[in-house]
């Protein structure tokens, strides 16, 4: 295959829709569609298919999809070994659906994805536009697949199944029987419900803000199943010291209006939903917001009799100008409305710029614009938070509105800061703008990060600002993990989020905000937060002794040891945008390896490939592995540190112990497998030889070791893998798959 122009895309430029294809009254995206990618560790792709989708989609589904029997299906996933045939859960077509996209990426065609998916054409363009922006994350292309039809299994076929068979056995059988926790076990725990809440917030409490560890994004007030915050996360949040939660929002999905008829429809069953969820979280002394990235801009057909709305566009889509009067009319009544039909709704908080295309500087391209042309892109931005601060306290003048300086132009923070009405908190991410030296790298922080410990320049400049300004002010962190890996719940690094919260309490800020989408887990980085926050205040050691004590017992001495060298490892974390995003940190080892270049490009947190020039940001790629093994490597000495305190805890609190133990060892397994991936694709790209040949079996060795583990891991604890935003990074069977992959590239290699 000729290379395929697939330009890497800056982790900061998102969704634009560009070359259509028309299916059903939808078009979707299909980019530069180039060809799939062929999965050859498998007999064909229909063998992929199955395996990929096995349990997870109903039996009778994929024989539909492939024009077969069901019969058919269950003989080709025993021939191939795959696990005894278990009934879809109902959940998984609600809450899976971003996973199966990823899976089934490059092996159907769109018409078969729809039947897969059980989606219009609508719903699935609104998933790839309003879903977190999946559409970036899957490269902004659909390959260009051929249909799947069933076919009779050859003899080799056949063959190369029983191969597979044997291997899984062999690698997978004792694991296998040993215990397992279904998908989305760990919504349960959540899900009772608690009659006299033991915890609820003060109401003069500092603002502690998180998001639901397992919300659906896009819509998640459409459907009352899918309840963000159930009871049983809302008291464990609550005992966490946590009284604010947030929800994304998409605002004509709220509120109708006769200047524009097609808003508002549904917004009746949203909002009820909504008062539903405001009254039981207040039970809990927990506030709810709504996270407000508008106007979102609209296609061409909108500005059809709107030409004087219309502000800058980008591929199919066009922003509503808010220098427009009747935009901002609209933006100010739809926001008084919702707030004043939900009487105790806690407030919002804003982005201004990038996210999606909004106003007409949210991606400076505002000299574009004919209403926006002679005014300063500072002056746009104070007046879009100006209007949605004066819509809201329209409804409810108790809510709190939070501006966030996310994607600001850092020159024009000043006048922005100055132009804001004086009720508003300005929020600002703690730790960007910070220089780092990682592997003798020379960067700057500007993207969340745990691995380096704010406050930093830029958000004590603009706390500064808003304070001669007369705002409070708002830390945003990430307490429990970050892009850096956030396929585990909380990183096990609680001497980095001490010394972080002890700085913000140095800095007075009058709250923080816990999480973007990822890292919503009660857990005992929140429990370390509620501490270090609590009257009179403790110190960082005292906080952690005591979290220590009451959590390991007699072990407490050793855990704090492993806190510890877990910290000192991860500030070795080779931190960059480009790096979170595009290296395969989500996935570990259930990114499959190549055996020749894919040449395709690492997508933002979606899907890596092997991509190693995109994976490494400013990093030389042997220093980008070095460092994912120094973290690695520590995190395996503070691993041997745990398990002496996990055999030292109380009764009552061993399972827990072991819990986090699980996921400190599924940690150091994703660490270490990007280094892995990383010298593969380096050794596989040199010189022809025994050398070359040697190095490539011993990293396909330990990526099998690796997968193996982690299946083990996260058979037995159902969150990892899993992310709000992005749902299941990977399935069990994607570990078997990575084995199997390993194997076929090592029986190939010359």
């Amino acid at each position: 295959m000729d290379a395929v122009m697939i330009t890497p895309m800056r982790w900061r430029i998102f969704a634009v829709f560009f070359l259509m294809a028309s299916v059903g009254k939808a078009e979707l995206p299909v980019g530069s569609s180039p060809a799939a990618l062929k999965f050859e560790h498998f007999p064909t792709p229909v063998h992929a298919f199955v395996f990929r989708n096995w349990n997870f989609v109903e039996t009778g589904r994929l024989a539909k999809i492939l024009k077969t029997g069901p019969k058919k299906i269950r003989e080709m996933a025993a021939e191939m070994g795959l696990p005894a045939e278990e009934a879809a859960p109902a959940i998984y077509r609600s809450r899976l659906y971003l996973s199966l996209i990823r899976r089934n990426w490059h092996l159907l065609p769109y018409e078969q994805l729809l039947e897969l998916l059980e989606m219009t054409p609508q719903q699935l363009e609104y998933t790839l536009r309003e879903d977190d922006f999946l559409w970036v994350k899957l490269g902004m292309l659909k390959p260009k697949c051929e249909r799947l039809v069933w076919e009779e299994p050859s003899a080799d076929a056949r063959k190369r199944c029983a191969e597979i068979r044997e291997l899984i056995q062999k690698e997978f059988g004792a694991a296998m029987g040993g215990p397992v926790e279904k998908r989305f076990a760990f919504l349960e725990e959540f899900k009772k419900p608690v009659a006299d809440p033991a915890h609820r917030a003060a109401a003069d409490a500092p603002l502690r803000l998180i998001y639901s560890y397992f919300a659906v994004y896009g819509d998640p007030l459409s459907d009352p199943t899918l309840d963000p915050y159930p009871d049983g996360l809302l008291a464990r949040l609550a005992e966490m010291g946590v009284n604010g939660v947030w929800l994304h929002a998409v605002l004509r999905q709220l509120a109708p209006d006769p200047t524009f008829p097609e808003f508002g429809e549904g917004s009746e069953k949203r909002l009820a939903e909504l008062r539903k969820l405001v009254e039981r979280a207040r039970r809990f002394g927990i506030g709810v917001y709504l996270y407000m990235n508008e106007p979102r801009a609209m296609p061409a057909a909108f500005f059809k009799d709107r030409a004087e709305m219309a502000g800058v566009g980008e591929g199919e889509y066009t922003a509503m100008c808010t220098s427009n009067p009747l935009v901002r009319r609209w933006m100010g009544d739809a926001l008084a409305h919702v707030f004043s039909s939900v009487p105790n709704l806690g407030g919002v908080f804003t982005i201004s710029a990038s996210e999606n295309l909004t106003n007409c500087a949210s991606h400076g391209q505002h000299r574009a614009c004919p209403h926006c042309k002679g005014r300063s892109a500072a002056s746009i931005i104070a007046e879009v938070n100006a209007t949605i601060e004066m819509g809201v306290h329209r409804g409810n003048p108790e809510a709190r509105v939070l501006i966030w300086d996310w994607g600001w132009n850092d020159g024009d923070a000043a006048e922005i800061i100055r132009g804001l009405p004086k009720s508003v908190w300005l929020m600002s991410v703690s730790e960007w703008s910070i220089p780092i030296t990682r592997g003798g790298v020379k960067t700057a922080v500007g993207e969340y990060s745990i691995s380096t410990v704010g406050p930093g320049p830029r958000a004590s400049r603009h706390w500064k600002l808003a304070r001669e300004a007369g705002l409070k002010c708002v830390a945003k962190i990430q307490a429990n993990n970050s892009w850096e890996l956030s396929a585990v719940p909380a990183l096990p690094v609680l001497e980095l989020v001490g010394e972080h919260v002890s700085n913000l309490n140095e800095a007075n800020v009058d709250g923080i905000m816990l999480s973007w989408t990822l890292g919503g887990y009660p857990s005992a980085n929140l429990d370390l937060v509620r501490r270090l926050g609590t009257l009179p205040r403790q110190t960082k050691d005292q906080a952690l002794d005591s979290l220590a004590s009451e959590k390991f017992g007699e072990g407490a001495l050793t855990a704090r040891a492993a806190w510890k060298k877990f910290g000192d490892a991860f500030r070795e974390y080779p931190f960059d945008g480009g790096v979170i995003y595009n290296a395969p940190i989500q996935l570990g080892p259930a990114n499959l390896l190549f055996a020749k270049r894919s040449r395709y490009a690492a997508t933002m947190v979606g899907i890596p490939y092997d991509d190693v020039k995109g994976w490494s940001g400013p990093y030389p790629a042997e220093v980008l592995a070095g460092q994912y093994e120094k973290v690695a490597g520590g995190f395996r000495e503070g691993i041997e540190e745990l398990e002496k305190a996990v055999a030292k805890a109380p009764p009552e609190r061993e399972a827990d112990a072991k819990k986090e133990l699980a996921v400190a060892r599924a940690a150091r397994i994703h660490f270490q497998s990007v280094a892995n991936q990383v010298r593969f694709v380096l050794a596989r790209d040199s010189a022809a030889g025994e050398e070359r040949t040697a190095k490539m079996k011993k990293i396909l060795a330990d990526e099998k070791e690796l997968a193996v583990s982690l299946f083990r891991l996260t058979r037995e604890d159902s969150r990892i893998g899993f992310e709000a935003s992005n749902q299941y990074y990977y399935l069990p069977q994607d570990l078997m798959e990575k084995v199997i992959n390993c194997r076929y590239i090592e029986h190939h290699l010359p």
